[in-house]
């Protein structure tokens, strides 16, 4: 027994070593995080705090008068760190702390948005003020469903739309476009999909397309039995009994349609439009349409054209109709730059306006933004574009405010009450705002009164979606 204690002590003593050795290493590991942390946070708020005094003055006194805009601290090499805490976080779902600790940052990440961020084109409330979002990443795609701190899975479900009075949403299928009376409601309608063969003459020999068009864009109307279908293929609105073409126009498409039907094997007319967008009306009786080669375009609920706006800027991008339905707006873009102007929809009929002339009755609005998303908040737009930032404004151009949220916007929607926004991007961040809030978190970027609280992220390759 005696003979025991001597290894018995060594044992312990090496143990006891390695015990102090284990400690200490784990304290550096502890003192190195701390130190990156204390970092990551003072660089951000202190970037953040010089970024909102460069944005203030450039809204107040011109972003000419604005100087020069400050540099980014240099936080790339903290972007690891980061992100194991933001999933240690989520793990024991102590987020107040994280953010307090590591609150959300953008630059730092554009290493990893490259190759996890995915896009989220369509995103909207629900009444029980639940979210639906689609993300997709080229040929995945999925729809899910965020309810507080919680994320569902809904199978089965496409690209989707609502319709600008809320209640009807619809839903692309393999065979057309599903309406239903809310969300997952009953249907009110199925509209197949365009056959390529609408108004274009039999002498022709068209074949019908192979297959239906990929949607960018799904709007149903407010009477729940039509849609609005934007793709490279066409504008068209559809119903059960047929598809209408609003873009391109006939005579465009009969102009081309014998040299593309000889160049196609298939003798499919198949056009291709870049930028294909529009917008409904509240009350579903305009239609505002275009595509980078078109002029702004209105039609009225009987598919007719009732107005041609000339663009501001080279190429017509987006359109969206203010809550009250009394103006429209149309944005067209130059590279990652953009034009904004809006109607007041009472002249809206008959009105034609030059394309690069301004006009008084159509003035510009916003002359910063390429929009990619927008939505309406009471008689104000809010739209997002192509550098990450959300900008609201007035009909008559007055800027109410501004925020950064990172990487090109894909959907914004505010609740039905107008007390929260949500704003997607292609970073496969969603961000949730409290509106008229009085103040902004420490970390955000502008110069609204506006709150955000939560940020998630959809990432490629992730087992969940995390909270920030």
């Amino acid at each position: 027994m005696k003979a025991l204690i001597p290894i018995v002590v060594s044992f312990a003593i090496m143990f006891l070593i390695e015990f102090v050795k284990r400690y200490r290493k784990n304290q550096a590991i502890e003192k190195k995080h701390l130190a990156f942390q204390q970092e990551w946070r003072t660089k951000t708020l202190d970037y953040v705090k010089k970024l909102n005094a460069f944005i203030a003055k450039g809204v107040k006194d011109g972003w000419e008068s604005a100087g020069e805009e400050p540099k980014d601290p240099g936080r790339e090499h903290l972007a690891p760190y980061a992100i194991t805490h933001i999933m240690k976080a989520n793990e024991t779902e102590n987020f107040a702390e994280l953010r307090e600790k590591w609150p959300p940052a953008h630059a730092p990440l554009v290493k990893y948005l490259e190759k996890k961020g995915q896009a989220i084109p369509a995103l909207f409330f629900l009444p029980d003020d639940s979210i639906i979002a689609y993300i997709c990443d080229g040929s995945a795609a999925k729809t899910v469903q965020i309810k507080g701190d919680s994320v569902t899975t809904i199978d089965g479900i496409g690209l989707f739309g609502r319709c600008p009075n809320r209640r009807f949403f619809a839903i692309a299928k393999e065979k057309g476009i599903q309406i239903t009376d809310r969300w997952l409601g009953n249907e009110t309608a199925f509209c197949p999909w365009p056959t390529g063969l609408e108004d274009v003459p039999e002498k022709l020999g068209a074949s019908p397309w192979q297959k239906p068009p990929t949607p960018e864009q799904i709007i149903p109307f407010p009477c729940g039995t039509r849609v609005l279908v934007a793709s490279s293929n066409g504008v068209h609105v559809l119903s059960k009994e047929c598809a209408t073409r609003l873009l391109p126009t006939t005579e465009l498409l009969l102009e081309e349609a014998e040299t593309e039907i000889a160049e196609d094997e298939h003798n499919q007319l198949l056009p291709y439009l870049s930028m294909a967008h529009g917008a409904i009306s509240p009350d579903g009786t305009l239609i505002a349409v275009g595509h980078q080669d078109s002029q702004h375009l209105v039609f009225n609920d009987k598919l007719e054209q009732i107005a041609t706006i000339g663009m501001m800027s080279s190429y017509p991008h987006y359109a969206l109709f203010n809550k009250t339905a009394t103006h429209l707006a149309f944005n067209s873009c130059h590279f990652y730059n953009g034009i904004t102007i809006a109607a007041p929809t009472d002249i809206i009929n008959g009105l034609q306006t030059e394309e690069y002339e301004e006009d008084s009755r159509v003035p510009q609005v916003e002359e910063m933004s390429r929009v990619y998303a927008g939505t309406s908040r009471d008689d104000n737009f809010i739209i997002g574009d192509a550098y990450g930032y959300v900008r609201a404004f007035t009909p008559s151009g007055k800027h109410l405010w501004q925020h950064f949220v990172g990487s090109t916007i894909g959907a914004i929607d505010t609740s039905a009450d107008g007390s929260t926004m949500a704003v997607s991007s292609c970073a496969g961040f969603i961000s949730i705002f409290k509106l008229d809030a009085g103040k902004q978190a420490p970390h955000q970027v502008g110069d609204g009164g506006n709150e955000e609280f939560r940020r998630w992220i959809f990432w490629k390759g992730e087992k969940k979606p995390l909270i920030w």
